[in-house]
């Protein structure tokens, strides 16, 4: 049935609690790619808290993305699969290595893109501790292809646009063939991301990796480049997904540096694609 508006508008969920520990953080770091060099020292924070010299465990920005689950404002009601499109944080403090958090959830905008264009569904996440002091906003973007048509606005806020120069940096990472069945663990265990079959049937040639592993992967390579490994740095960071990333996959990230503005994208060269968009990460 077609998209009721007002609804959707509507939706509200407050007070949804969730708690996480230093297991999860590391699954996290270990998810998006971090130690793979096991002597790397500054990765080694994100995913080994039993050093010789006792240091506190760090915490990627974006295990925002995973420390509530789905938390959501409610149940969507949609006719087709629901596919992430962009994911936008903005950090307020940073994340300890465990917490008991609440999240408060509202749709922020629906927007119809046109029969057979699909439609597409804000809403906000608030993460704030147990004391009530906010870590993290979150926006997120969902995009359903058969939903289109229901004749409401299409004033989506514009996309943060790329320089036109030739990158600053230019950084390649690896992902592996094994990924995907390892970030699954930080919570989405939809089978477009494990089940060959399945994949298939969606159209893909077999299993893609998580988007929001893709978005976990570009805020390391902000982390490992612009940022000195220091999670208390971000302020915010935001991307679009416009094409599945494969296990496997060498990624390509293509950087912009403009005072304390990164703007990315990110390529797989392999197969000529470009597999995030209008990518931007604020640095304090």
């Amino acid at each position: 049935m077609p998209i009721d508006y007002d609804r959707l508008m509507a939706l509200k969920t407050v007070g949804q609690r969730h708690s996480y520990g230093d297991r999860d953080v590391i699954l996290y770091a270990l998810a998006i790619g971090m130690g793979a060099d096991p002597t790397n020292e500054k990765e080694l924070a994100f995913v080994n808290e039993a050093a010789a010299q006792s240091r506190p465990l760090k915490v990627v920005p974006t295990f925002a993305s995973v420390a509530a689950g789905f938390a959501e404002p409610g149940k969507l009601n949609l006719d087709s699969i629901a596919f992430d499109g962009e994911r936008d944080i903005t950090f307020h403090n940073t994340f300890p290595a465990a917490a008991d958090i609440i999240a408060d959830s509202s749709v922020v905008g629906v927007y119809d893109k046109g029969r057979d264009k699909g439609a597409v569904i804000r809403f906000q996440s608030v993460l704030k501790n147990s004391g009530g002091e906010p870590l993290a906003t979150l926006i997120t973007s969902y995009f359903a292809a058969g939903d289109g048509g229901f004749g409401g606005p299409n004033n989506q806020p514009k996309p943060h646009q790329i320089p036109t120069r030739k990158p600053d940096r230019i950084i390649e990472v690896s992902t592996r063939p094994d990924q995907g069945l390892i970030y699954r663990l930080c919570g989405d265990r939809h089978p477009l991301h494990s089940d060959p079959e399945y994949a298939k049937s969606m159209g893909f040639a077999r299993p893609i990796l998580h988007g929001m592993c893709t978005y976990g992967i570009t805020c390391r390579a902000i982390l490992q480049t612009y940022a000195d490994y220091d999670p208390s740095s971000f302020l915010r960071h935001a991307a679009r997904f416009s094409a599945p990333v494969y296990p496997g996959d060498v990624i390509t990230l293509e950087m912009w540096k403009d005072g304390n503005a990164i703007s990315f994208e990110a390529k797989v060269k392999a197969r000529d694609v470009t597999v995030v968009k209008n990518g931007l990460t604020v640095l304090r």
